[in-house]
């Protein structure tokens, strides 16, 4: 069969043979200006995600949510599978406990610009800043309590199971709040340091604070419960 190219064109146009091409996926793209230094407890709030193994290699993540203003880590919820949906729910119950923050930081993963997230930003109102791809910089204060978390727990411990990860991570970020002095806080605690803050502020509205201080051993054999 001989046939030119006009042709050719007006058949394979009229049985719609045309392969479309596939796109991008669309991201949130949130606020991308310059980030403004958090000098309350509550004005902003960093997130990502961490990842260890237990038992035959089994997997499983952790969420991390940081005060970058006092340093305190407000959550270490460790699970097999982590989805924005449990991001959100995760979020109202820290807004309950914290209050709302002005602004959260995060990264552009799946799980931080997926329907639930930008849905609970839109019904909460909280202005949502989103790093540039590939300049985890731009997040340190998170990265810099990831590699922490890292160097002192994650690879020094063995899981053997998710509830064990569980009752680690507890206790760790319990040491870290609340024991531990920081040199970027005058070797004052996160949780020292946010008291200090709310005194000199005056009372957090919408937070539940803890004011009073237990022994150490005290609190870590409840955790290891």
């Amino acid at each position: 069969m001989i046939m030119n190219h006009k042709k050719l064109y007006r058949l394979y146009t009229e049985e719609k043979l045309g392969v479309r091409r596939r796109r991008g996926r669309k991201r949130a793209r949130g606020s991308r200006t310059p980030m403004p230094v958090a000098l309350r407890p509550g004005e902003r709030w960093s997130l990502d995600f961490l990842s260890d193994t237990f038992g035959a290699s089994r997997k499983f993540r952790i969420l991390a949510v940081n005060d970058d203003c006092c340093r305190e880590n407000l959550c270490l919820t460790a699970d097999t599978s982590i989805s924005g949906a449990r991001v959100a729910r995760e979020l109202d119950a820290l807004v309950r406990l914290y209050g709302k923050p002005a602004s959260i930081v995060s990264d552009n993963g799946t799980e931080f610009t997926s329907r639930a997230i930008l849905k609970w930003v839109n019904d909460r109102d909280v202005e949502w800043h989103y790093i540039d791809p590939g300049k985890p910089q731009q997040n340190a204060f998170i990265e810099s309590f990831n590699g922490s978390l890292r160097d002192e727990l994650l690879n020094e411990e063995l899981f053997d199971s998710l509830d064990d990860a569980r009752r680690k991570l507890a206790i760790w970020r319990y040491d870290y709040n609340n024991v531990r002095p920081h040199s970027s806080l005058g070797n004052e605690t996160p949780a020292d340091a946010r008291r200090a803050l709310e005194q000199f502020e005056g009372s957090a509205p919408d937070a539940l604070a803890q004011t009073d201080d237990e022994e150490y051993e005290i609190q870590t054999r409840k955790l290891s419960l």
